[in-house]
């Protein structure tokens, strides 16, 4: 794979940054990967090598490439990284995904902005906030630590499967959301589009090995603007797995002038409920659901949806926020999913003593009785 012809263009109100991909040993046609935002955050956003090898790595292993060339300068403390991060996903693939090298010149300095600044991957999803909301509980305003930006990312969710539509009528409507909690910690949102994850949209790829790469890309893109990305964790530490974000995976994907911090792992999914649930701006205003459906923030009848109502139950919460349209949540919604696959059960296992002494004995047995075809 080459990336090559990288560019910078401004019109209208977005600037984007791009290379065009070349495949080399498969037969598939070019393809112009983008990166960009509004007009208004163009200071500090640049066309930066880094953000395309980190976001084409995955594909290039994934189809088999046998080198990834780059025309342009890359951090070496981040080619370094790439090559742990290479090693591990060969490990979790037992040799699947097998190390490539990786061609481009050494960039010889990095200029890192000053003051030092944070930034944070925002989704609006429990993840997220809880990750933000600790920020502004642990470090003081005056901390280089202290976020600053919050990044929300098109064609990762909401845009990312081209099959599905880029729906951006649904990403504005989120924008708006997600803006009343930022707004109320104080921090920046910017919004950022994506067609990266189109290269290569098989679902086992970006859920197990992709998804992190591609919000280290966004970070490098802002690289004159952050040095600090937080990623809120998607699993804690009991329940680690091979993962598109990960604790080993998302910090090797740092260069010397955009530091990767995955956090949080040490909290389950129930613990970062609670974090989020004394912050009402967040709380009110959650995003979790995946359907991204036309009418409203959480569609309430996905398997995300259904099993945060039943979070939010079992913790005695779910009346208590209008991120829901339903305030109840009943066996029948449970029982339609199958709870047992990619790694579901850690999140609803600890929900069932929990429902147990609200007295919805209903809901903790439709609980075992999901769990007990787990193979």
């Amino acid at each position: 794979m080459k990336l090559v012809d990288f560019d910078l263009v401004r019109e209208d109100d977005l600037v984007t940054a791009s290379a065009r991909v070349v495949f080399e040993d498969n037969d598939l046609p070019e393809k112009t990967v983008f990166i960009k935002t509004d007009a208004e955050f163009a200071p500090g956003f640049d066309v930066n090598p880094d953000a395309f090898l980190v976001g084409c790595l995955l594909p290039a292993l994934h189809l088999g490439e046998k080198r990834l060339f780059i025309e342009g300068e890359v951090c070496p403390f981040l080619r370094e990284g790439i090559g742990v991060a290479m090693n591990i996903l060969s490990h979790w693939t037992e040799g699947r995904y097998k190390p490539i090298p990786v061609e481009a010149d050494t960039r010889q300095t990095d200029v890192l902005p000053r003051p030092p600044r944070a930034g944070m991957v925002m989704s609006g999803g429990m993840d997220s906030l809880a990750a933000l909301r600790l920020n502004r509980l642990n470090y003081p305003p005056a901390h280089p630590a202290y976020v600053k930006d919050s990044f929300f990312l098109h064609g990762f969710d909401i845009g990312g499967v081209v099959e599905r539509g880029m729906k951006y009528h649904v990403f504005d409507r989120a924008v708006e959301a997600i803006s009343k909690i930022t707004r109320d910690a104080g921090t920046r949102l910017i919004p950022v589009y994506t067609n990266i994850r189109h290269l290569c949209d098989e679902r086992e790829l970006w859920l197990d090995s992709f998804f992190g790469a591609v919000l280290a890309a966004m970070a490098h893109s802002f690289s004159a603007r952050i040095n600090l990305m937080f990623i809120g964790s998607s699993y804690d530490i009991p329940n680690l797995h091979p993962c598109g974000s990960h604790p080993l995976l998302d910090p090797e994907y740092s260069s010397y002038g955009m530091r990767i911090r995955h956090r949080d792992y040490e909290l389950s999914r129930l613990e970062k409920i609670k974090v989020v649930s004394g912050w009402d701006a967040a709380f009110q205003n959650f995003r979790v659901c995946l359907a991204n459906v036309p009418d409203r923030l959480n569609c309430g009848k996905c398997e995300k949806c259904v099993r945060t109502m039943t979070e939010l139950t079992a913790l005695g919460l779910l009346h208590k926020t209008r991120a829901f349209e339903a305030d109840t949540v009943t066996p029948g919604d449970i029982s339609q999913y199958d709870i047992t696959i990619r790694v579901r059960p850690p999140f609803y296992r600890p929900m069932i003593p929990l429902l147990r002494a609200r007295g919805r004995d209903d809901l903790a047995e439709t609980i075992e009785r999901l769990l007990a075809k787990e193979k």
